[in-house]
C-alpha cells in the first residue's frame, strides 16, 4: 500500500503492557478500514510486550514496532507520528481499545467535513465486573453550535472544558499537526494536554462523532492515571506550558478567563485525586506558588464561571495545613 492510500495512522506508546495488549492490538488490527498503518512504540518494556508485538508484526504487515529506551508515553507518541504517513493521525493507549469500526466512522465523518480535529464518543471500561459506564463528560454537547464547519469561537462553554485534554478519542489532520508543529510534551503525565488544547485553539474545523467508539480502561492499577503521585507536578508544567503557547499565538488575552478557570479546576482535581504523601507537598506548592503563578490569586468570586471551585480554593488558602477541615 503506497503512503498516498493511508487514510489513518494509528500511535500505540507501549510500555508494560502485556496484559491488556491483545485486546487493544486486535481492536487495531481488527478494524474495518483497511487502508491504516499501526505504529507501536515500545518504551523500553520489561515484560512480554515486545514478544506480543512481534507476533503482530509477522501476522500484518500493516504493523511497524520502534523501540525505544524508556523516555515515557509523550516521548513515545512524539516518535511514533513523527514517522507517520496517513492523512489522520490516531493515537491510542495499551490498556484503551476501539469498537471495530471506529476508523471508518470517524475517518468518513472528518472527510465529509474536512475536519482537521474530529472528536468521538467514549466511555470508561471496567475489566473486573466485565462492565461498560456511560460518561457525558467528555463532549459536553449543549456546548456546541447547531452548524458547521465548528471552531472554539462558536463553543458556549470554556473552551477548555468542551473536550478533554486527552488524544485518544480524537482524530487529528497529520498535516494540520505538522503545519503548527504540535508535539507531546516529555514527561510522565498529563503529557497530551498541550497538544489536544493547542490543536483545538487553531483549528479552523471541527467536527464531533456523538457514537461511542473507544472504551478507557480504569481498573488498570498500574495505569498512569493511578500512580499520578510519582509524577505530581506534571500538570502545572501541562498549563504552563499551554499558557505559553496561547501567548505565543497571540491568543492569551482573548481566552485568558477561560484558561484561569480551567487551570483552578484542573489544580484542584488534581489536588483531590492524588494519593500518597506527595498530597501534601501538592497543597503547599498550590497555597504559596502555583496559584498565584497560574493567575488565580487575587481574583473576586465574580471571576470564576463554578462558585464551588472558587470556594474550595479559598478553603485551601484559608487553612493553616493540610489536617485542617
Amino acid at each position: 500500500m503506497g503512503n498516498k492510500d493511508l487514510k489513518v495512522s494509528v500511535i500505540v506508546p507501549v510500555y508494560n503492557g502485556e496484559r491488556y495488549l491483545v485486546r487493544c492490538m486486535d481492536s487495531i488490527v481488527g478494524q474495518t478500514l483497511k487502508e491504516t498503518e499501526i505504529i507501536c512504540v515500545d518504551d523500553g518494556s520489561s515484560d512480554r510486550s515486545p514478544e506480543i508485538l512481534d507476533e503482530y508484526v509477522r501476522l500484518d504487515n500493516r504493523v511497524r514496532l520502534i523501540s525505544q529506551r524508556n523516555a515515557g508515553a509523550g516521548a513515545a507518541r512524539n516518535r511514533g507520528f513523527s514517522e507517520a504517513k496517513g492523512e489522520y493521525l490516531s493515537f491510542l493507549d495499551a490498556d484503551d481499545f476501539f469498537e471495530p469500526d471506529m476508523l471508518e466512522r470517524a475517518y468518513r465523518k472528518a472527510k465529509e467535513q474536512k475536519a482537521q480535529i474530529l472528536v468521538f464518543g467514549s466511555d470508561q471500561y471496567r475489566s473486573d465486573l466485565e462492565e461498560f459506564h456511560h460518561v457525558d463528560w467528555t463532549i459536553r454537547k449543549h456546548a456546541l453550535p447547531p452548524y458547521r464547519p465548528m471552531n472554539y469561537r462558536t463553543f458556549t462553554e470554556n473552551v477548555f472544558k468542551v473536550f478533554v485534554g486527552w488524544t485518544w478519542d480524537k482524530l487529528f489532520e497529520r498535516e494540520f499537526v505538522l503545519k503548527h508543529g504540535f508535539k507531546f510534551q516529555e514527561q510522565r503525565t498529563s503529557n497530551d494536554l498541550l497538544f489536544v488544547f493547542s490543536a483545538l485553539v487553531l483549528a479552523e474545523r471541527i467536527e464531533v462523532e456523538e457514537a461511542v467508539l473507544a472504551h478507557q480502561r480504569r481498573d488498570n492499577p498500574e495505569s498512569l492515571s493511578h500512580t499520578r503521585e510519582k509524577s505530581w507536578q506534571c500538570f502545572y508544567h501541562a498549563l504552563t506550558a499551554l499558557r505559553e503557547n496561547l501567548v505565543r499565538y497571540g491568543l492569551y488575552y482573548e481566552l485568558e478567563q477561560d484558561f484561569i478557570n480551567y487551570a483552578l479546576h484542573f489544580s484542584l482535581w488534581n489536588y483531590k485525586t492524588i494519593q500518597g504523601g506527595k498530597k501534601k507537598e501538592l497543597y503547599r506548592m498550590l497555597k504559596r506558588k502555583w496559584f498565584r503563578e497560574l493567575g488565580i490569586a487575587g481574583r473576586g468570586k465574580e471571576y470564576f464561571y463554578n462558585k464551588g471551585e472558587y470556594e474550595e480554593y479559598r478553603e485551601i488558602m484559608k487553612r493553616q495545613n493540610l489536617a485542617e477541615k
